[in-house]
């Protein structure tokens, strides 16, 4: 009797073939963009201290109610799957002193992250995300070049109908007064929340603006909006970072009901969608986050950021597979005698730089042809005892030349091309 098949766990996936070509043409385009503005690549350990998503992501929130993956190791130490990149890239920028650097320190990620969620269309339990964090300055221009970068990432990976919301949560200050002015119409509305809001209005009443729950919706169709109490500064803020975002022609929607679900947002928030995606449109957003750096035994360091799923972008977007390298040199042989040649054939043409492959799958010399036609190669070296029939599968013509002299006939051949 036969084992029985393993499936991938579920929630994960695996990257296969097209998938994958789609996925580096979006990775090179994310780089070009990213790279060119000044952003470095940075890679964190996918399983980091419980205590730094717990402090930096915030006890109240869903992530680390409900979503991670989390363990204990053999020396008793609480250890979590990154549900998310930007508490990881602060406590690397702690960690190694990036504050000594000059300021604003601007990296990007492109890394897989983890939550213990319901599987759909586009959200895995395992699954992909961009990102980019620019730590040590407040300047608007920062809020306003994040969002520009991540809006020129969407149409150069062809997300269609993409639509940003803007909003400012204000500081930590504002944001304590007005949570009591929340939570107070919220007290006052209780017999209508959902459970799940109705547990969370001390710990975190703003989530209660992305409840689905209808009669809750309808009593936050009342609440008071934040951005109607904000102070002076951070009302400038604001005002500065949408001034410049009409500079660059960048169109979006101030949504006073817009927050984000992890707890360290301050002042800018964001998010893209696209209607290409149904009711869950989110593509990627982000925001400020000043006080983070802080909160894990940093230096006071403004920053801001954003995370965009490549899962998602795959879907609403239109990237095509990247180009497949076309093979140069295809090494066929029909006696088994001649593989030790062919082998050497193949070894000497990698050393040129020739894109090269040689018949592995013991075909006969009919079919090594016909998968040399299907790979596209340009020349095909048929390898025989005494020498080598070079034929051109491009221009049809073949010759019969001395096995050694086979890498520099291909080579001249390409030279004229």
């Amino acid at each position: 009797m036969s084992a029985p098949k393993l499936k991938a766990p579920r929630g994960t996936f695996d990257v296969l073939g097209e998938q994958a070509s789609v996925r580096a043409a979006l990775e090179a385009s994310a780089r070009a963009i990213l790279e060119s503005a000044g952003y470095e690549r940075i890679e964190t350990p996918a399983f980091e201290a419980t205590e730094l998503f717990a402090r930096g992501v915030g006890e109240s929130t869903d992530i680390v109610r409900k979503e991670m993956f989390t363990f204990t190791d053999e020396a008793g130490r609480s250890l979590t799957l990154r549900p998310e990149g930007t508490a990881p890239v602060c406590r690397a920028y702690v960690e190694h002193g990036m504050h000594k650097r000059r300021q604003p320190v601007k990296l990007w990620y492109l890394s897989s992250f983890f939550r213990h969620e319901r599987a759909q269309a586009g959200r895995y339990r395992q699954f992909w995300q961009v990102g980019a964090e620019a730590l040590g300055s407040d300047d608007p221009a920062l809020d306003a070049e994040s969002i520009a970068l991540l809006v020129e990432l969407l149409q150069e990976v062809g997300v269609t109908g993409a639509r940003l919301r803007l909003s400012s949560l204000g500081s930590a200050e504002t944001r304590g007064e007005y949570r009591e002015l929340l939570k107070a119409h919220l007290r006052a509305n209780e017999g209508s929340l959902s459970e799940d809001v109705r547990s969370r209005i001390d710990l975190n009443p703003l989530r209660a603006f992305d409840s689905d729950h209808e009669a809750t919706k309808r009593v936050m169709e009342g609440a008071p909006r934040l951005l109607e109490h904000l102070n002076d500064d951070d009302a400038e803020h604001f005002a500065q970072v949408r001034g410049l975002l009409d500079v660059a022609d960048i169109a979006y929607e101030v949504d006073p009901t817009l927050v984000r679900g992890l707890d360290y947002y301050a002042r800018t928030v964001f998010e893209l969608t696209s209607d290409a995606l149904g009711a869950q449109s989110g593509v990627g957003g982000g925001g400020r986050y000043d006080g983070l750096v802080e909160q894990l035994g940093g230096p006071p360091t403004p920053g801001v950021g954003w995370a965009a799923g490549v899962e998602r972008m795959m879907l609403a977007g239109e990237l095509q597979p990247a180009a497949i390298t076309a093979v140069e040199l295809f090494v066929a042989f029909e006696e088994p005698g001649s593989r030790r040649i062919a082998f050497g054939i193949l070894a000497e043409a990698r050393s040129a730089g020739l894109r090269a492959r040689m018949e592995l799958g013991g075909r006969s010399l009919k079919g090594q042809l016909g998968y040399a036609n299907a790979l596209g190669a340009r020349y095909v070296a048929i390898v025989e005892a005494e020498a080598t029939v070079l034929r051109d599968m491009e221009g049809g013509g073949q010759e019969r030349i001395a096995t050694d002299t086979v890498i520099h006939a291909v080579l001249r051949g390409l030279r004229t091309l």
